[in-house]
C-alpha cells in the first residue's frame, strides 16, 4: 500500500469529524462520503461504500453508525448509499430496522441502483450487463418494503430471491419479527449520477427524496429535475424542489488562494489518483463537462475547480452555491462532499467557514 493510500485509510475515521459537528451544532447526518448544508439548516455525514476501493476504505458501515447513535443523540443519520444489487434483501431488511430503533427513528434509507464494475465483480454480477443490476436492485427494494409492510407469514418469489420467512411463535419467541421503528418505514432517498438516470423518475414517482450525484456538470442538473417532475406527475403527485438534494465537493478556507491550494493537495490527489482512471471514457467522465465535446484529458483538477467544486473563501462559495441554485433552477440541500486531509485542521476549518461565513448568506435560497 503506497503512502497516499496508507494516509488516506488511516484518516478516513469519523470520530473527529462527529465532533466538529457537534460543536457547529449540525443536525442531520448521512452515511456515504461527505457533508451536506441543508438550506438553511442541515448537515449530513457520508462513509465510504464500496468494498473494492482503496481510497475509500470503510466497508463496514454498521460499527460507524453504532457510534454515531451512541455517541451523537442530536444527529440524524442517513445511508449515502446502499447499494442495492450487492445486499441480500432480508439481511439488509434486518439490519436498517435495527439501525432505526437504535437511533429511534432518526434515520433516512439512501439508495443507489448501481455499483463500480469491481464490486460487482465481487458478487458474481456481471458489469456489463446494467439491466441485470438495476432490475436486481429493484427487486432488493421491492423485498425489503414488502417485508416490513408484512403482517404474518411472508412470501416472494422473484427473478433473484426466493423468500419465505417463518412465522413468529410468541411462545418460544422465535420467527420473523423485525419491524423499523418509523412506520410505514423511514424516508428513502434516492442517488443518481447520470444525466438520464432512471433513478430520478422513480424518486418522483414514489416520493422519494431526489439525491443528484456530484460528477454532473451544471447543464445537465435541470434534466434531472424534470425527470424528477415527469416521475410525480405521472404518479399523480406534486414534486418539492425543497427535497432534492444536489452534491458538490467543497472546501472552504480563509483565503482563495489556500482554498485552492488544499483543493489541489486532497480533492485532486483524489481525483488525479482515483477518479480520473476510473472515468476515462465513461458516462461519468462526460457527466463532468460543461460542453460534451470537451476532450476526457481537458477535465483537469483546475477545471473541476473553476467549473464543478464548490472551492474558495467565503465569499466565493457563496457565490458558487448562488450560481448553482440559479441555474439548477432551486433545490433545498447541498450534499457537501468532503475528502479527508492530512491536516485535520484544514476538514475542521472548512466545515466551520462553511456553517458560520458561509450557510448564514445563502439561508435566503431555502
Amino acid at each position: 500500500m503506497d503512502e497516499g493510500a496508507r494516509s488516506n485509510q488511516e484518516t478516513h475515521l469519523p470520530s473527529r469529524s462527529r465532533r466538529a459537528l457537534e460543536v457547529l451544532a449540525f443536525i442531520v447526518v448521512w452515511m456515504g462520503i461527505g457533508w451536506a448544508l441543508r438550506l438553511p439548516t442541515e448537515a449530513y455525514l457520508l462513509i465510504g461504500i464500496p468494498l473494492t476501493v482503496l481510497f475509500q476504505t470503510v466497508v463496514r458501515k454498521q460499527p460507524i453508525r453504532a457510534l454515531w447513535v451512541r455517541d451523537s443523540p442530536k444527529i440524524r443519520l442517513g445511508t449515502g448509499v446502499t447499494l442495492l444489487a450487492l445486499h441480500q434483501p432480508v439481511y439488509l431488511a434486518h439490519r436498517l430496522a435495527m439501525l432505526d430503533h437504535m437511533a429511534r427513528g432518526r434515520f433516512q434509507w439512501g439508495i443507489g441502483g448501481g455499483a463500480i464494475p469491481t464490486d460487482l465483480a465481487l458478487f458474481g454480477l456481471d458489469p456489463a450487463n446494467p439491466a441485470t443490476v438495476r432490475a436486481r436492485s429493484a427487486e432488493v427494494l421491492d423485498v425489503v418494503l414488502k417485508l416490513w409492510a408484512s403482517d404474518g407469514p411472508f412470501s416472494y418469489h422473484g427473478k433473484f430471491f426466493d423468500i419465505d420467512t417463518p412465522v413468529f411463535d410468541p411462545v418460544k419467541d422465535r420467527g420473523y419479527y423485525m419491524k423499523p421503528y418509523q412506520q410505514p418505514h423511514p424516508r428513502i432517498a434516492v442517488a443518481a449520477s447520470t444525466p438520464d438516470s432512471g433513478s430520478m423518475q422513480m424518486a418522483g414517482e414514489r416520493g422519494f427524496i431526489p439525491m443528484s450525484s456530484s460528477l454532473l456538470s451544471r447543464s445537465y442538473l435541470s434534466d434531472h429535475w424534470r425527470l424528477v417532475e415527469s416521475g410525480a406527475t405521472k404518479a399523480g403527485r406534486t414534486a418539492s424542489r425543497r427535497e432534492w438534494r444536489i452534491a458538490r465537493d467543497v472546501l472552504v478556507a480563509p483565503t482563495a488562494a489556500a482554498a485552492r491550494e488544499r483543493a489541489r493537495t486532497v480533492l485532486g490527489r483524489n481525483y488525479e489518483r482515483h477518479q480520473l482512471p476510473n472515468r476515462v471514457g465513461t458516462i461519468q467522465m462526460t457527466s463532468t463537462k460543461l460542453d460534451p465535446a470537451m476532450a476526457d484529458e481537458a477535465v483537469t483538477t483546475d477545471y473541476l475547480m473553476d467549473n464543478l467544486w464548490i472551492v474558495g473563501d467565503p465569499s466565493q462559495c457563496v457565490d458558487q452555491i448562488e450560481r448553482l441554485h440559479a441555474e439548477s433552477g432551486g433545490f433545498g440541500t447541498l450534499l457537501t462532499i468532503t475528502t479527508d486531509s492530512d491536516d485535520a485542521g484544514w476538514d475542521h476549518e472548512s466545515l466551520r467557514l462553511l456553517m458560520e461565513r458561509v450557510a448564514p448568506r445563502v439561508e435566503h435560497l431555502g
